[in-house]
């Protein structure tokens, strides 16, 4: 798989990085294992997890990954929101629940989302001091029992928040302790924008999303990591070509695929965000080995490029008539 260097950490990685944020949230600890190992397996070496990611416990499952795993591995993790105060609580209600899911499968998104709502609501405000920084990244090495994070993001950061002038010190004085390989934010696309316009010393790596439906990203001195190439882009662009037989005939015959194939489609979008982003890390999530394996089979296609790049422009070309026209 072709890798990259990896901001200013001195360290390479691959292009197609595993997010982790579906660690222990419906599935176990030994379930969550098997990703990592199956992503591992397949090719990847840089893996995306955050303090609160499955309920505040899916940095401790990473952990316990990259004690088999750290010499050849790349880490991000993040600071700013914590994991829920009522981990207990989570994890016993997991517990229960885990055998029903399975027999019910269909329980499972709406019981996320309760789920999802309780760790929220015991979530704090982020507080983005070099005080709490400071203890968030003591807690994060401690659950990933490492002594250096690759590279740690302010996680869901304003302009408003960075006030504390203390905290770009602190980060800066890791950085020369080597307990952090670089430091940036990561955030949505029009915050991380105006922090790279207004904080640009805090965003030496940025983070936020990009499909095929956003336009390229123009050129800047950050590195760049993106998320939510598939998700719910995936299924909104998939429902409308799925809807109407005519626009799957005439795109498929324009892209030289048939994009009616919901698994050759999902590798157009994977493909096209590695290749409108060159210089820049790819994630994605996924609980199956199967399509953990299929992603990277598609970002080492060279063959696919051409389809991909075909099918960006076309996207693009369709969103820009709709924008004019509504």
């Amino acid at each position: 798989m072709d890798t990259i260097e990896l901001g200013t950490t001195g360290r390479r990685t691959t292009r197609l990085g595993f997010g982790c944020s579906s660690l222990m949230g419906a599935t176990g600890r030994r379930e969550s294992l098997a990703m990592l190992d199956a992503a591992y397996d397949a090719g990847i070496r840089h893996f995306d997890i955050a303090p609160m990611y499955g309920f505040g416990q899916a940095e401790s499952c990473l952990g316990e990954f990259l004690a088999r795993r750290r010499a050849d591995v790349t880490v991000t993790t993040k600071f700013g929101i914590a994991p829920p105060k009522r981990q207990g609580v989570l994890s016993m209600a997991r517990s229960v629940a885990r055998p029903v899911l399975r027999m019910m499968p269909g329980l499972k998104k709406s019981m996320l989302k309760v789920a999802s709502k309780t760790a929220a609501t015991s979530a704090e405000r982020p507080r983005f001091t070099a005080e709490e920084a400071r203890a968030s990244l003591g807690r994060s090495l401690h659950e990933l029992k490492v002594e250096r994070i690759d590279v740690w993001l302010l996680h869901e950061a304003t302009v408003e928040d960075l006030i504390d002038d203390g905290l770009l010190r602190l980060l800066e004085n890791e950085v020369a302790a080597g307990k952090i390989g670089t430091f940036g934010v990561g955030s949505e696309r029009a915050r991380s924008e105006a922090l790279m316009s207004e904080r640009p010393e805090y965003c030496r790596v940025v983070q936020f999303e990009w499909s095929v439906k956003d336009a390229p990203v123009r050129n800047m001195s950050s590195f760049r990591m993106h998320h939510r190439a598939l998700t719910e882009n995936f299924r909104a662009l998939h429902s409308a070509i799925a809807s109407d037989r005519g626009r799957a005939a005439q795109w498929s015959n324009e892209v030289g695929a048939d994009l009616s194939d919901s698994g050759v489609l999902a590798a157009l979008m994977l493909k096209a965000a590695l290749e409108q982003n060159a210089n820049s890390v790819i994630l994605f999530s996924s609980k199956s080995p199967a399509h953990i394996q299929k992603n990277v089979r598609t970002a080492e296609d060279n063959v696919l490029a051409e389809s991909a790049r075909r099918f960006y422009a076309l996207v693009q070309r369709e969103y820009a008539a709709m924008a004019v026209a509504g």
